[in-house]
């Protein structure tokens, strides 16, 4: 489960690293449990920009969160409920980025159970019992990667929400071994789409 309550914000970035850092920083100085998922989301139109999602279990943690949002000027929604704060366009945005995580349909995760253990190389098996990540899949493949495939994390693992799963996009590295899609510090070309 991604968590009972669940807000999506529009703080106006263009950049995903901003945008992972947004949650990071919330969730550290929050002290969130390390069950909460933070999420973000693109967000398209005349501005295109990325919006966060955050999903939490308890009532106390997702009022702190919204304080947090709210406190530096972002535009806030809510659900359960469909409480909105700030600007027309920008609470809409946050209302998407919050009812697409609450689906499980789309989202990109930053934050979620397991994510700090990602680090290194290890068998996609135990990459799959370490984190909440529940599927693997080889971009190109009929099907997954066997559970002993050796995995280089670098470090940086986000998987997306895929009809209802969290799921993990890898491409074939060198020395037989698998990498997530997304690398750290993706080409600029790339990260505004």
């Amino acid at each position: 489960m991604s968590g009972a309550y669940v807000l999506g914000a529009d703080p106006g970035l263009t950049e995903l690293h901003d945008a992972d850092h947004l949650l990071h920083a919330l969730a550290g100085e929050l002290r969130l449990p390390r069950t909460a998922y933070g999420c973000t989301h693109l967000v398209a139109g005349e501005q295109p920009r990325i919006a966060v999602s955050l999903a939490l279990a308890g009532a106390t943690e997702a009022a702190a969160a919204w304080r947090w949002l709210t406190a530096r000027g972002h535009a806030v929604a809510g659900l359960p409920g469909g409480t909105r704060h700030g600007p027309g366009e920008a609470a809409a945005a946050a209302a998407r980025a919050a009812a697409e995580h609450a689906s499980r349909s789309v989202g990109r995760a930053v934050l979620y159970p397991g994510a700090d253990a990602l680090t290194g190389t290890m068998t996609v098996g135990e990459l799959l019992g370490a984190s909440a990540i529940e599927q693997v899949v080889l971009l190109g493949a009929p099907h997954g990667p066997p559970w002993e495939a050796r995995m280089v994390t670098r470090g940086h693992v986000r998987p997306q929400w895929l009809d209802g799963r969290l799921v993990l996009a890898v491409i074939p590295a060198a020395a037989e071994t698998l990498i997530p899609f997304e690398a750290p510090a993706p080409t600029p070309c790339c990260t505004s789409r």
